[in-house]
């Protein structure tokens, strides 16, 4: 008998999942282990590798299709084998080829990797990015297993076709205002998965809610001298390393403890004012921005509060995150300083009263006193639901932010 798939549950809340993507097509050969689709559930989303060797017989899901936990996705055996009580013949195999044809003629790099006789392996997320930048897969090397494409394989692709753009910018570059729109094409990108979860979020957000942001410069230069002069310590007696992040993270629980209102939301003209703190982390994705939570952030230690950020941060990153572990946050904290970002405007996170954005910290002459020195500036934004507190108060949060990271050794107190 044939061996099923089933999608895969993912978190206890998960009511449907869909396939974002097959690597595999019907006659394919897969090898136990190895990663035969992509599924997603809301802001998760994983590979489901196959469960054992042979022949996929039968996709059951298509592309995009939405279907509970536990149902059966495709079968894997070999050729010929009876899927249930029904055998699979070479016409049920090709009628299973055929019904993909109208998806894969709209988009041939798709058709070429699903039905070319020496079938392009590559992985999904190479996959979409080769097809972002219009390269042919065909002609890309690979370097993964069984020469499979990999993500850098495709980034070191790109690079040599702008390398080629600036060598040849007449052969190359076409202004699109002098093309016939007849001519012009333009790749669809279905809006799925975390993609479409966010879009529908963050729209909700900013048309269901009163937005305002304020602007602060916090002067961390001591802040970040006590993290150089106790790196070592915390090293060798907690086997840790404090970042900038889980000073502000503990700044952030230690304000909220003091201005209540800020930690909250307005639910059905309601407002809950919660005692615990469920501080919320925004990670960037490939796939898009995910917000794992530190539940009951009050009670940890700075030492505590910087080992669950780095653990969530893992367990985002390898897609480990269940729905249970980015659910109920009552404030959120996104930093862009990895990027360069200084100010800009964080969107709220529904229902929560404020998200705090952090900035790339800065060196510039500051006087002290009647002396100039050279200080380390970090920039915050503070994106709060006027419907809920006024300025003043939101104004006055942020204000004590700034106080214990300019005063580093409060926090240890």
């Amino acid at each position: 008998m044939a061996v099923e798939v089933v999608m895969p549950k993912l978190g206890m809340a998960m009511k449907e999942g869909a396939v974002s993507l097959w690597n595999k097509a019907v006659g394919d050969s897969v090898e136990k282990g190895e990663p035969i689709a992509s599924v997603n559930s809301e802001k998760i989303e994983i590979d489901v590798e196959s469960p054992a060797e042979g022949t996929v017989l039968q996709i059951a899901v298509p592309e995009g299709e939405g279907v509970p936990p536990g149902t059966v996705i495709c079968y894997i055996g070999n050729p010929g084998e009876k899927i249930g009580t029904q055998p699979i013949s070479a016409s049920v195999q090709n009628a299973g080829s055929e019904s993909q044809a109208p998806a894969n003629e709209l988009n041939p790099s798709v058709n070429k990797v699903k039905t070319a006789g020496d079938r392009v392996k590559i992985s999904p997320v190479a996959k979409k990015m080769a097809e972002a930048a219009v390269l042919d897969i065909e002609k890309i090397k690979g370097t993964g297993p069984g020469g499979r494409i990999t993500k850098e394989d495709v980034q070191e692709a790109m690079k040599s076709q702008r390398a080629l753009q600036a060598e040849h910018p007449k052969e190359t570059r076409i202004d699109p205002q002098i093309v016939p729109a007849q001519e012009t094409q333009a790749q669809q990108v279905q809006l799925s998965g975390i993609r479409k979860v966010i879009a529908c979020r963050m729209h909700d957000s900013l048309q269901k809610t009163a937005q305002l942001t304020i602007n602060m410069k916090v002067d961390v230069t001591d802040m970040i001298a006590l993290q150089k002069q106790s790196a070592e310590a915390v090293q060798k007696n907690v086997n840790n390393n404090l970042s900038v992040t889980d000073f502000i993270a503990r700044a952030v629980v230690l304000s909220l403890k003091k201005y209540q209102e800020m930690n909250s939301a307005l639910i059905e003209d309601k407002i809950h004012l919660f005692k615990q703190v469920h501080l919320g982390l925004a990670v960037a994705l490939e796939k898009g921005l995910v917000v794992p939570v530190i539940r009951h952030a009050e009670k940890c230690s700075l030492n505590d509060l910087s080992r669950s950020i780095k653990e969530l941060a893992q367990k985002a990153r390898q897609g480990q995150l269940s729905n249970e572990d980015m659910q109920g946050s009552t404030f959120t904290i996104s930093n862009l300083g990895a990027y360069g970002v200084e100010h800009f405007t964080p969107v709220l996170n529904p229902p929560e009263t404020g998200i705090l954005g952090v900035g790339a910290v800065y060196d510039t002459p500051v006087f002290v006193g009647e002396n100039l020195e050279r200080r380390s500036i970090l920039p915050l934004s503070l994106t709060f639901d006027h419907r809920v507190l006024d300025g003043a108060p939101a104004a006055a949060f942020l204000q004590t932010v700034k106080q214990y990271l300019e005063a580093p050794i409060t926090m240890l107190i």
